[in-house]
């Protein structure tokens, strides 16, 4: 019983004593590092404002995502609508295909535009 107790007792120990290092060491490591860049907007106002700048910024880039996922689609479906117009010669589905996946895309990067001076408010 004792033993285990001793054991128990070095463990803590040795526990506390490598997470005094840890915390040593990281700061050591940490002092090469770059500052992280501030955000785009509402820098320099308190946590609060920092904090709004950043989800201002996340919010912005899930806007480009979507963007960009819009894109796919649209060149997706494209290809499968090219593909078909070889197959059965049906040229004008593949064009209105085409002119629709322009349109929506360039509305989906005016949507995103437009979202973005809503949000910095």
């Amino acid at each position: 019983m004792k033993f285990k107790q001793t054991i128990r007792v070095t463990g803590d120990k040795a526990a506390q004593v490598l997470a005094l290092a840890g915390l040593g060491m990281s700061q050591a490591f940490a002092q090469g590092l770059p500052t992280m860049d501030a955000p785009s907007q509402g820098s320099g106002g308190g946590l609060m404002s920092t904090l709004q700048g950043y989800i201002y910024d996340g919010a912005i880039l899930i806007g480009l995502v979507l963007c960009v996922i819009a894109f796919f689609v649209v060149a997706s479906s494209s290809v499968a609508s090219f593909k078909e117009a070889r197959e059965r010669e049906t040229w004008g589905k593949f064009a209105v295909t085409v002119m629709v996946g322009v349109l929506l895309v360039v509305a989906v990067i005016w949507l995103a535009t437009e979202a973005a001076p809503v949000l910095s408010q």
